[in-house]
Parts: C-alpha cells; sequence; structure tokens
C-alpha cells in the first residue's frame, strides 16, 4: 500500500523517499500543502488509499500482539526462539506449520521439503550439486534464510559455530553461507522438536 501511495503521487511530480517513516511525515508536514495542487479526484484517492493504510497498520499492530502472547505461551515457540536465528516470527510459523515436525522422518528430510537441499545433477557417472531446489514452502524458506542471515551479520565469537561459519566464509560466496545456516538452522529446528530436547546455547549444538 506504500508503493502504491508513492507511485500514485509520484505520476504528479511528488516524490517521497523510501519507507513509512518518510510517508508519515509526508503527510503530516506537507499532504496540505499538496493538496491545493493536486486534482479534486486524486487527492480523494489518495486518501482512500492513507485510510487503508492506517487500518493495516492497526491490523498488523494486533496480530503481532497476538504472535507475542503464543509463543510466550507456547512451550514449542520458546524452544525454538532458543535458536540464534530462529525468531518468533519463524518459531510460530514452524510449530503451525509442521506441530512436532512428525510428518518427517528426519531433519534432511524437513530441509528438503523447505527447498533448502541442494539440487544434483548427474553426467558421465559425476554428481554435481546445483542451486537449492527451493521447492516446499516458500514462506518458512525465506524465514529461515532472514535468519542466517542477520546470524551472519551479527556474528558472535562466543558461539560454537562462528569458526565454522568464518571457515565456510573463507571457501565459498556469501549466498551459499547463508543457504548453509539456513540449511542448519531448519535441521536444528526440527531436532528441536521432534526429540523434544532444549537447544544448548553453550555450544552452539543441541
Amino acid at each position: 500500500m506504500i508503493n502504491r501511495i508513492r507511485a500514485t503521487l509520484a505520476e504528479f511530480g511528488l516524490v517521497i523517499p523510501v519507507g513509512p517513516r518518510h510517508l508519515h511525515a509526508w503527510f503530516k508536514e506537507e499532504f496540505t500543502e499538496a493538496e491545493n495542487r493536486m486534482p479534486k479526484l486524486l487527492v480523494e484517492h489518495v486518501k482512500r488509499m492513507k485510510s487503508r493504510l492506517n487500518q493495516l497498520e492497526i491490523d498488523l499492530e494486533t496480530l503481532e500482539k497476538t504472535v507475542d502472547q503464543e509463543g510466550k505461551s507456547n512451550e514449542l515457540c520458546r524452544r525454538l526462539e532458543a535458536v540464534p536465528g530462529i525468531g518468533r516470527l519463524t518459531a510460530s510459523a514452524v510449530v503451525a506449520s509442521i506441530g512436532r515436525g512428525e510428518s518427517f522422518s528426519s531433519a534432511r528430510q524437513f530441509s528438503a521439503w523447505l527447498g533448502l537441499v541442494p539440487k544434483q545433477s548427474s553426467s558421465g557417472g559425476k554428481q554435481r550439486l546445483l542451486g537449492i531446489s527451493k521447492r516446499g514452502d516458500g514462506y518458512l524458506r525465506r524465514l529461515f534464510i532472514h535468519g542466517a542471515r542477520a546470524v551472519i551479520r551479527h556474528m558472535n565469537p562466543k558461539r560454537n559455530n562462528t569458526q565454522w561459519l568464518q571457515g565456510l566464509s573463507c571457501r565459498a560466496h556469501k549466498n551459499v553461507v547463508i543457504v548453509a545456516l539456513a540449511n542448519k538452522l531448519a535441521r536444528i529446528a526440527w531436532a528441536l522438536l521432534s526429540k523434544n530436547i532444549e537447544y544448548d546455547e553453550a555450544t552452539g549444538a543441541i
């Protein structure tokens, strides 16, 4: 909705910087003046879009509170949130999608369902690993990748997996490292749920 409002105004020469904060500041400080230079139909249309945006933001805030409350009261969510790289959204989405993970026989199967395992190609008796398959649940896959990206951006030298990440970063492209960590996070998440165990922050293992 923010992008739609910005695009509509841009067609009439009103350029607003990207981001909700800039848009709200523009409406508060500059819309009244710009309103006098805009066609009446456009003004009404923009006001309707702004009204929808306000309602969407109220709905988002309500949903975020619901997710927070559910996460705090759900043992499985709390267990997953102990893992660096798995936040409240990822934890709640995983639990809502797979419960305790009984539908998967192994961590690798869960990771494959998310599309986080590499595709394979055979030629002349040799196997080559290609990019990830991107099959399965795209929303969960993106959450795990975002979580992995955050861990790499703020690497903690005290964590057990930091050395592994640094070593992998020296040998592989950044995107490969991100996907490898996302794959690892997904496998850890399945193990925590299916085996009813806790994450060990001291060692970075389960």
